[in-house]
């Protein structure tokens, strides 16, 4: 038994997951996915997750869509986008009305996901 905090984090180029692990798996019990769809499986057998990491930009289910689907399961993960884009207005209304609960521009620091994820 760990008392790390389960991390899941979303992303579908698997080099960006392997990169995930690696920089906060000593930190966090961390899980990936590779889809939306493959990322709700993961949450509903694991349901300890404090927090979902999602690129924003995937194909088939972006993580506006994910969120919005995962939030009615799972009100009580966090959610959390990371966007090549910056804040758009489809982020912004998902902010404001309760899905997600931060977005980090990328590149992002490492630094600024872990303080984010430590105040959950």
């Amino acid at each position: 038994m760990t008392d790390k905090k389960k991390v899941l984090f979303i992303d579908d180029e698997p080099i960006n997951l392997q990169l995930f692990a690696i920089n906060f798996s000593r930190k966090y019990h961390v899980l990936t996915a590779l889809s939306g769809s493959q990322a709700i499986e993961v949450l509903t057998h694991e349901p300890e997750v404090v927090a979902a990491v999602c690129d924003m930009k995937m194909p088939v289910m972006d993580g506006i869509e994910f969120v919005t689907i995962a939030k009615n399961r799972f009100p009580l993960v966090k959610y959390i986008i990371l966007t090549g884009s910056g804040l758009t207005p489809e982020i912004s209304r998902a902010i404001e009305d309760g899905r997600i609960y931060k977005y980090f521009c990328k590149p992002f620091g490492t630094t600024e996901i872990e303080t984010c994820l430590e105040n959950l």
